[in-house]
């Protein structure tokens, strides 16, 4: 389907021209044309064709004129957008007609021609003095183009219209000048008609910010504050400058706004989000169920509360909580269902939350949300039914593609099916050639299989195309070490893995086991040690207490690895280093 744009209907080219027909018989008709641009300083326009009409030139239409407007429009609707703007900038040039001005303007600007647009909506302006749309556009052109001399008095005179709402939308504007100074110069003469105006102190506020005068900046929105007291904008934009140097010091002002303006919930709302932003969520989450109060059926700020909740662990608040979001028709539903989904999970309701998972169709939550539901079905026996489900699911991009594959084999690795795993990636890697995901996931499916010749491989694959990759070194270089007699080998790529990341436990436990393979013991501890220190992982349990075995310290050996068996009785590797060294 075509995207929407000046060309979206060819009708407007007969219409335009019944206009100027009109236009030669009958002075006062109404004049059809396309919209505009928004306006330049959001100055509300009551403006009516109608208003306009009695000063449109009487312009005959010749067929050369129908012509051109024709080869125009048509070559607008092909994609001929070069040949439509420069035939429409010609034709307002000849005609000097507002309304072909405008359309010049509106295609050039569609054609993202800038010259072409500020001229055409000079003549635009020029002769149609009266229409403050043309006005508001070629300020917002001059403006852009950097030309702060020539769109000032334009901007000053808008504002005199309506200069509360004109204000509020200047900073819009100011962000596409690339001289900030000279943007807040301009700002501040505008505001000196204004001196009791609190949104003229906003805009020198915003354009200050731009130009990095936060001083500048605080003492304009200081002023607002006096002119118009509990002013929610004006808080908000302060808080959102001192966040930038100082959190605390946000959180201070907003905690201190809302303790003299209790009713201000969009401060509030900004303060509970900064509280989460600064992971302060038990405070966080006492503002939101403020806010959940204060804007009852508001999905966003309970969803906000429900997924609070479920941080700190509140999973019958949450569920409650986010079920009350879907009453509220949220925008993005696939989101609340994948977390009610995990917390009827976390609860051992199968089925509830295979419902919820069920329902993200769409989103960054969809997949995540297959592979949960394709686990639950797979731990209940129902490998095939999770296999056909992965199946029906469509990736939108490659990467999505390739998550599904590795999903798959998951699957099927964690079924005992480790041949079938293999084989998913295989087929995988003829789609997917240069995909280190797939190629990482085979090479640790193929150490499963023995066949250490794919592995290493694979690895250096991975390690060709992901050059600072810690964990395919550290994968590489712990299977040298613990399945080949590469020990000199195994640890260069151990060294590198840990440089890449020094503080990795697994890497850490991976080097240990290299040098207790080296027969260094005394180093071998030491490694093994530092890694079950930032994680007792079982695999590094079983690993310490062989070297301590090694030793002669069995009794320390025994009990780390009998307390490591209370958390993880089924380890595979700590079982089997326990039937070898304590049969």
């Amino acid at each position: 389907m075509a995207s929407l744009h000046p060309y979206t209907v060819l009708p407007y080219t007969v219409l335009l021209a019944l206009t100027l027909v009109g236009a030669c018989a009958q002075p006062g008709v109404k004049p059809d044309a396309a919209q505009a641009s928004p306006a330049a300083a959001g100055v509300e326009t009551t403006e009516t064709d109608e208003t306009l009409a009695a000063n449109l030139p009487v312009q005959p239409l010749t067929p050369d004129l129908l012509f051109r407007f024709l080869v125009a429009e048509v070559a607008g609707q092909r994609g001929a957008i070069g040949i439509a703007q420069s035939t429409y900038l010609d034709l307002a040039r000849q005609t000097q007609d507002p309304r072909v001005a405008r359309r010049a303007a509106e295609v050039s600007m569609f054609a993202r021609n800038q010259a072409g647009a500020l001229e055409a909506t000079r003549l635009w302006a020029g002769t149609e003095p009266a229409s403050t749309r043309a006005q508001q556009t070629l300020a917002a052109l001059l403006l852009a183009e950097g030309k702060l001399d020539e769109a000032e008095p334009l901007l000053k005179k808008l504002l005199q219209q309506n200069p509360a709402n004109g204000f509020l939308h200047l900073g819009a504007l100011m962000g596409k000048v690339r001289d900030a100074q000279a943007t807040l110069g301009m700002v501040e003469r505008l505001a000196a008609d204004h001196p009791t105006l609190p949104e003229a102190r906003f805009a020198v506020a915003q354009a200050a910010a731009g130009a990095d005068r936060m001083e500048t900046a605080i003492a304009a929105l200081q002023q607002a504050d006096t002119l118009r007291p509990g002013w929610e904008p004006a808080a908000l934009l302060r808080a959102q400058l001192l966040t930038k140097t100082s959190r605390t010091d946000a959180l201070s002002f907003m905690r201190d706004f809302l303790a003299r303006y209790p009713d201000a919930r969009e401060v509030r709302l900004g303060y509970a989000r900064t509280l989460v932003a600064d992971s302060q969520f038990v405070e966080a989450r006492n503002e939101f169920n403020r806010l959940v109060v204060a804007f009852p059926r508001n999905a966003e700020i309970s969803m906000a509360a429900g997924l609070l909740a479920l941080q700190l662990g509140d999973s019958a608040a949450a569920r409650g909580l986010l079920t009350q979001t879907l009453d509220y028709t949220p925008n993005d539903p696939d989101t609340v269902h994948y977390y009610l989904g995990q917390i009827d999970e976390q609860s051992k309701q199968t089925d509830a939350a295979i419902a919820h998972y069920t329902q993200v169709t769409a989103g960054n939550y969809l997949l995540p949300a297959r592979a949960r539901q394709a686990g639950l079905l797979a731990r209940a026996g129902k490998l095939d039914e999770a296999r056909a489900l992965l199946d029906a699911t469509v990736g939108e991009n490659d990467a999505q593609k390739v998550r599904l594959i590795q999903m798959q084999a998951e699957l099927l690795r964690d079924g005992k099916q480790v041949p079938e795993a293999y084989a998913t990636l295989t087929e995988g890697l003829k789609r997917y050639p240069d995909s280190s995901e797939l190629l990482y996931d085979r090479a640790m499916v193929a150490e499963r299989l023995d066949k250490l010749d794919v592995l290493e491989t694979d690895l250096r694959r991975v390690i060709v195309l992901r050059p600072d990759d810690a964990q395919a070194y550290n994968a590489l270089g712990y299977t040298l070490a613990d399945r080949t007699d590469r020990l000199a080998e195994a640890m260069v790529l151990l060294d590198k893995a840990l440089s890449l990341s020094p503080e990795d436990p697994f890497i850490l436990d991976s080097v240990g086991w290299a040098q207790y393979r080296s027969g260094n013991l005394a180093r071998a501890q030491e490694m093994l040690e530092r890694a079950y220190k930032v994680r007792p992982d079982p695999e590094i349990a079983a690993h310490l207490g062989e070297v301590l075995w090694a030793r002669g310290q069995r009794d320390e050996a025994g009990n780390l690895w009998q307390t490591s068996l209370q958390t993880h009785p089924q380890n595979e590797v700590l079982l089997e280093t326990l039937r070898r060294l304590k049969p």
